[in-house]
């Protein structure tokens, strides 16, 4: 599959604290500032924020969605801001660069004011 460089994917999520909920159920992980309100409206949060793990996983179904096939080999995460809940988010896959069957891709994720929230870098074998 050959692909431009100037190629990035576009989607939109508004999460929520039910998936939040149904995420800490199916992973375990269900840390109070991910699954209690009251708990983390007194944290320097001051609401809900997203398991980076279920974030990820998202991006992971959009690169899938977008190239299908594709298996991940690797990818960078970093969280320099907080996901809430109700909040609409865009998530942008961008193509940086292909070396035979491999891409390297920027993942992120930006708020509705534009902070990132989610970024890093993916190799997928093609």
């Amino acid at each position: 599959m050959q692909l431009d460089l100037e190629t990035t994917i576009q989607e939109e999520r508004t999460f929520t604290q039910a998936e939040f909920g149904a995420f800490a159920k199916l992973s375990g992980d269900d840390n109070p500032i991910h699954v209690d309100p009251e708990f983390s409206a007194r944290t320097r949060f001051g609401r809900t924020v997203a398991h980076g793990m279920f974030l990820y996983s998202v991006v992971c179904g959009v690169i899938s969605r977008h190239f299908p096939g594709a298996v991940q080999l690797s990818q960078s995460l970093m969280f320099p801001a907080p996901t809430y809940a109700d909040e609409p988010m865009t998530i942008s896959v961008k193509m940086l660069g292909q070396s035979g069957n491999e891409a390297q891709l920027l993942t992120e994720m930006k708020n509705h004011e534009g902070t990132v929230t989610f970024t890093g870098e993916a190799v997928i074998l093609l």
